[in-house]
């Protein structure tokens, strides 16, 4: 049986000028303001964007599935840092993802961490969600 997670938008107003938020249904950790502005311009104002929501999305299910590959090969992460970035372009749309990952991972060479991140990319679910934006992975072991 598939699991359902669900969120709510409510927008007032114009595009430019409007406004709304956004509320995590399932979870209930809480209501975000989102704007236009908070959407194109460099500075958030403490709003978020939907190419925020998905780089959340993102770096999450993406360390998930590191780790899981990592420990079903026996060699488990101790630690997975990943920050996805989404590019959005007003006009365009969103032109790319950049996954970055630094992962603690004993008995593991580089080359071994950096399959496994390619593995994790290709089997995560939203990298398969989102397979019609370029996706770029830098996967390194913490020093």
């Amino acid at each position: 049986m598939a699991i359902v997670r669900n969120a709510t938008a409510h927008w007032e107003g114009s595009l430019m000028e409007g406004a709304g938020t956004v509320t995590f249904d399932s979870s209930g950790i809480g209501t975000y303001d989102v704007t236009w502005a908070s959407r194109s311009e460099e500075k958030s104002g403490g709003r978020t964007s939907p190419e925020e929501l998905i780089a959340a999305a993102h770096s999450t299910c993406f360390s998930m599935a590191l780790s899981h590959a990592l420990a079903q090969a026996g060699t488990p992460a101790t630690t997975l840092d990943t920050t996805a970035a989404v590019d959005f372009k007003p006009g365009t749309g969103i032109t790319g993802i950049a996954l970055k990952v630094t992962g603690a991972v004993p008995g593991l060479s580089a080359e071994q961490f950096q399959a496994a991140a390619e593995g994790a990319k290709a089997g995560c679910p939203v990298s398969q969600a989102l397979a019609a934006v370029p996706i770029t992975l830098e996967a390194h072991l913490a020093e």
